[in-house]
């Protein structure tokens, strides 16, 4: 099966992020084939995108928006927890 998928990083900050890097890992057997407007790599479960660098730049309250498509067998559950350079998302 093929499952597409979107993000959209979100600076909830007061400051402006220069460089971002959003983390998760899959609770299934996800895999991610292919990405775009974002670097995406994968280890086992663990996920990581980092900005495209023309899209790295967020003012406060500024969106970064990507996608992958990934394949999978059995469930396809959506991760919990995500990480936005290091620190843990609200």
């Amino acid at each position: 099966m093929t499952s597409r998928q979107g993000s959209h990083p979100k600076n909830t900050g007061t400051s402006a992020v220069s460089g971002w890097t959003l983390g998760w890992s899959f609770a299934g057997d996800q895999r991610i084939s292919t990405a775009w407007n974002a670097a995406v790599t994968q280890s086992g479960s663990a996920v990581t995108a980092r900005d495209a660098g023309w899209n790295g730049a967020l003012a406060p309250g500024a969106t970064a928006s990507f996608g992958f498509q990934a394949t999978y067998s059995g469930t396809n559950e959506a991760p919990t927890r995500f990480t936005l350079n290091g620190g843990v998302c609200a």
